[in-house]
């Protein structure tokens, strides 16, 4: 699904005519209202969408279900993959120019002291020897034809240092402006190996929208047929300073060296719209945090059979504070629930356990349960001295995790709210 398809089932879209900078400009028009998505029609020539899917509510308003479903069908697609299908004539290739210059696309620079314009909403796929994988970067562009690319030791990585051993570089293929099932799928936390266009095709296939169609790039590489723009290059061998940029928690991260990706060929639609994600926004919290609920819901429903939501909340940048709705067996299943979210998320720095009759969407129902049910002497769980999130600016090498149990103790009494 293109942005401008994606733009016409999305309830609160603000267009702005007026010509803008892409040095500045961007990031304060997506500060404005950070809930609602804005289409910028005149960006130095270009279009760009941001706060696209800045809510949950636009994720599956887009998918076409419920929000309360979104967790079952991303549970059901990680493990249940179906194959993508290819289409002869893709939208991404309506325009296909290897006269590249990445410096006349409408790439913003967000913060005054970035290390340059980025691209932030890009996921990259890359494949070696059979292996594909599917997953996001953060790419700063250097000039005309090279980016520097923050890889961290992950499987893109794997796949790189597999490329360079055998002498090669590593094909990718940088896909913006892709449909909500593929940016969750490449943010989700698989086994090394497994296909995220495939996951993200089994969550088209639980909406009810049909499996993911993909087009063949020139070198071979399978990405999303709908994609706006796609950058086609490789990964070399060559190194370059990245950064500062800004991360998820909205501070600024460190300067290191990265690899350069050249590209070599560019692809885009017939009206392409550039999508921007706002470093620290948001829609940079739900595209990160939204895939690690399936794994940390999976985590607690084994410790706990009756569990039924999870939620990274906004306040923790969908990244290191959760909430936990369950029901209790037993006395003590809301202790384990606590040990088992850190099991399932490790980044997870504090996360609160509530009853089923919380609405953990609502933050401040959340809160009235710890009001309500909480007493720090017999509910608060403290570990001391674990890993935590490179992310966590307060944190050195280890950080001090926080669970709260809000639940109320079985029988209810004078823990039940009245009712109507």
């Amino acid at each position: 699904m293109s942005i401008r398809a994606s733009l016409c089932k999305l309830r609160n879209v603000v267009t702005v005519e007026a010509p803008m900078s892409l040095e500045g400009g961007v990031t304060r028009a997506l500060l404005e209202d950070p809930n609602a998505t804005v289409h910028l029609r005149d960006v130095e020539g270009g279009e760009i969408v941001g706060n696209l899917w800045s809510t949950r509510e636009n994720v599956t308003d887009c998918l076409g279900i419920a929000r309360d479903e979104l967790l079952g069908h991303m549970l059901t697609a990680m493990n249940e993959p179906v194959d993508t299908v290819d289409v002869d004539e893709p939208g991404f290739a309506h325009t296909v120019t290897e006269n590249v210059d990445l410096t006349r696309l409408p790439i913003p620079k967000f913060y005054p002291e970035d290390g340059g314009r980025y691209i932030t909403a890009g996921i990259v796929i890359s494949e070696f020897r059979g292996r594909r994988n599917v997953s996001f970067h953060r790419m700063m562009v250097m000039d005309s034809r090279r980016l520097a690319v923050r890889l961290v030791p992950r499987h893109t990585f794997t796949l790189f240092r597999e490329a360079q051993e055998a002498g090669e570089d590593l094909r990718v293929a940088i896909c913006i402006g892709v449909c909500p099932s593929v940016l969750l799928a490449a943010a989700t936390s698989v086994d090394y190996g497994q296909d995220e266009l495939e996951i993200a095709s089994a969550l088209r296939e639980a909406c009810g929208q049909g499996p993911l169609e993909v087009g063949i790039t020139a070198t071979g590489l399978r990405v999303p047929a709908d994609a706006d723009y796609v950058l086609e290059g490789r990964i070399t061998a060559e190194t370059a300073a990245e950064g500062p940029f800004v991360d998820i928690t909205g501070t600024y991260d460190h300067v290191r060296d990265q690899p350069v990706i050249v590209v070599d060929r560019m692809y885009n639609s017939e009206e392409p719209v550039f999508h921007a994600v706002l470093p620290g926004g948001l829609e940079h919290y739900l595209l990160m945090g939204l895939p690690k609920e399936p794994v940390m819901f999976r985590t607690v429903r084994q410790a706990v059979p009756r569990t039924h939501a999870v939620r990274l909340t906004e306040g923790g940048c969908c990244w290191l504070h959760g909430v936990v709705s369950i029901t209790k067996n037993k006395e003590g299943d809301s202790k384990n629930a606590i040990m088992a979210a850190f099991t399932g998320h490790p980044s997870l720095k504090h996360v609160v356990v509530v009853d089923k009759d919380i609405d953990i969407f609502d933050d401040r129902e959340v809160e009235w349960a710890i009001a309500t049910r909480f007493q720090a002497d017999r509910d608060l769980v403290v570990v001391p001295g674990a890993a935590g999130s490179s992310l966590d600016p307060s944190a050195d090498t280890v950080t001090t995790k926080v669970g709260l149990d809000a639940t109320k103790p079985s029988g209810g009494g004078l823990f039940d709210r009245a009712r109507p």
